[in-house]
């Protein structure tokens, strides 16, 4: 599988972040370039990759429908040994690319190869199905974990989650008004996606000083 990487920020950074995209839009969609773009301004050196399914969407021109999340942890772990971070590497991605990498971080957590797993907008159950959880692996989830959640996002809200049973390695970070790209609705809340992209990489900023390095 030929794989390539979209970079953004210093290549000399601190740390480095791999995304992984949602299951229906690609590494450059508008909210993958805009958080990419965030998390670079805040010194991150930013990496995104595509899977398998999504790239032969653009050489193909099919509409093929993602696979089983699980059927692509390999494609993940395949990307961070191809990518050879420099320092401390920080897996994860928006939506499906996040919940994909949290099924594979513990494991590389526990050999060294990451220092923290990252989710922009966990998909905690599919849109107006709450009762089917994607929660299970993350009740003993060892991996410091940080989940970026808009408070309406309808994969997971502020009201679903904090009855969810999580392990005490995940901080969840809460945008105001929110939804699943994390933009909120600037007449409700007073902000706008941008203010809520800054925010979200002044936290994640914060919330790598205190990894293990």
């Amino acid at each position: 599988m030929s794989m390539s990487f979209l970079f953004d920020g210093p290549e000399d950074a601190g740390c480095t972040i791999l995304l992984a995209h949602g299951a229906g839009a690609p590494m450059d969609s508008a909210s993958m370039s805009a958080a990419a773009k965030a998390l670079a301004e805040a010194g991150f050196r930013v990496a995104r990759f595509e899977f398998s399914y999504m790239a032969s969407r653009r050489t193909e021109g099919s509409r093929k429908p993602p696979p089983r999340a699980e059927t692509l942890n390999p494609e993940y772990v395949a990307a961070i040994a191809k990518l050879e971070a420099k320092g401390p590497l920080v897996i994860g991605g928006k939506s499906m690319g996040g919940r994909i990498a949290s099924m594979v971080a513990d494991e590389l957590f526990a050999s060294g190869k990451i220092a923290g797993l990252l989710c922009l907008g966990y998909p905690f159950h599919p849109p107006a199905k709450p009762q089917q959880l994607r929660t299970k692996h993350l009740a003993d989830l060892k991996t410091p974990t940080l989940i970026v959640q808009g408070t309406r996002d309808e994969f997971g809200t502020h009201q679903e989650v904090p009855s969810y049973t999580l392990s005490n390695a995940i901080e969840v970070f809460w945008l105001e008004d929110g939804d699943h790209d994390l933009k909120p609705r600037k007449s409700v809340s007073g902000f706008s996606a941008a203010d809520h992209l800054k925010t979200m990489a002044g936290r994640v900023s914060a919330w790598t000083e205190t990894l293990k390095r």
